[in-house]
């Protein structure tokens, strides 16, 4: 085991979270010893305690208790190499690339990151998005695994600093389109809630959900935070289901699928905020409407807009709809030619 060591961030380090520039320097340290030294206050950075989430900035001094040496456990596993079969289908999912930035259309079930049992992710794949770069490309936000789209990824490090900061400080304007069951009335308007997280079950915290809040609670909730969401109505299906266009004002964990339940209209597909599997026939609750139309989530990061941290462009980035998505557009003869790009840029 070594001491307590304190190591200063570097120039071209700032900007990482710190569970990632730790693994970094020490490779031997798992994501549940990190996060256990920031729950007992044992990792901290400038003095201060911190989350695995807390992002380190050049300068900082990082106090790291004793850890356990390479040799004092057993060997730290290799990442398996990437298939060439998973190469072309990551690499079939660039929709935007320059020598700075990098954007997938993510398709639905293909997770960011790897948890619990996941072996193939967009992490994991990273290395196949090099295309001659020195180092692999680098996530600057996260899509949940089952939400399809824009994802927006960074070629150095300077750039993934510059993304980051332009996701935090709302930089950035993102829409969603999604399906609802039923119709919300008034058909344009803003969501506005705490959010907070409901312990799940297991050892791994499955079944883990975000609880809507009146915002009065808020301050008197451990844990929970302001979440707000634009919608606006673009078509509907009589009174069956409605496509819809979010707008993520803040960047909440399923703020999305969490809002459209509270709202009374869960997102068509999920299982976890929309009443598991009960079919919605317009008149009672239920993600699921049936028939032909998929029992897959309808969630789709439909576009980004934000200015290129190098050249300084305005880039409106668009991705495709997922398959399963495409075919409830063609059953409800929806054209998604007809839908303005920003049904909420009038309003800003």
């Amino acid at each position: 085991m070594s001491g307590v060591r304190r190591i200063t961030v570097a120039e071209g380090e700032g900007g990482q979270r710190l569970d990632r520039w730790l693994r970094r320097r020490f490779p031997q340290l798992a994501q549940g010893r990190i996060e256990k030294m920031c729950r007992k206050g044992e990792l901290r950075v400038d003095g201060g305690r911190v989350k695995a989430s807390t992002r380190v900035e050049a300068g900082q001094t990082v106090r790291i208790p004793p850890l356990p040496e390479l040799s004092d456990r057993a060997p730290v596993p290799v990442r398996p190499a990437v298939t060439e079969a998973d190469a072309r289908m990551i690499r079939d999912c660039v929709i935007w690339r320059d020598d700075h930035v990098l954007a997938l259309n993510k398709p639905p079930g293909l997770a960011v990151q790897g948890g619990s049992g996941q072996r193939l992710h967009v992490d994991a794949l990273a290395e196949a998005l090099r295309f001659g770069q020195a180092e692999s490309p680098r996530l600057v936000h996260r899509l949940d695994k089952d939400t399809s789209g824009v994802l927006l990824l960074a070629r150095s490090r300077s750039v993934a600093a510059a993304l980051t900061a332009a996701f935090r400080h709302r930089h950035t304007r993102k829409v969603y389109w999604a399906v609802v069951a039923g119709v919300p009335h008034p058909g344009f308007g803003e969501i506005v809630t705490g959010l907070v997280k409901a312990p799940g079950h297991g050892r791994h915290g499955e079944g883990e959900r975000m609880l809507c809040l009146h915002p009065r609670e808020i301050d008197a909730t451990p844990g929970a935070r302001r979440a707000v969401t634009e919608y606006a109505v673009i078509e509907a299906a009589a009174r069956r289901a409605a496509w819809v266009a979010l707008s993520p004002v803040t960047g909440r964990t399923h703020q999305l699928r969490a809002h459209m339940a509270e709202l009374g209209h869960p997102i068509v597909g999920d299982g976890k905020y929309g009443g598991g599997g009960q079919v919605n026939l317009g008149d009672g609750w239920g993600a699921q409407l049936g028939g032909e139309i998929s029992r897959k989530l309808h969630l789709h990061a439909r576009s980004i807009s934000f200015r290129h941290p190098v050249t300084g462009e305005s880039l409106h980035l668009v991705a495709p709809l997922p398959e399963h998505m495409a075919r409830t557009w063609e059953l409800f003869q929806w054209d998604p030619d007809e839908a303005p790009a920003d049904p909420f840029e009038d309003d800003e």
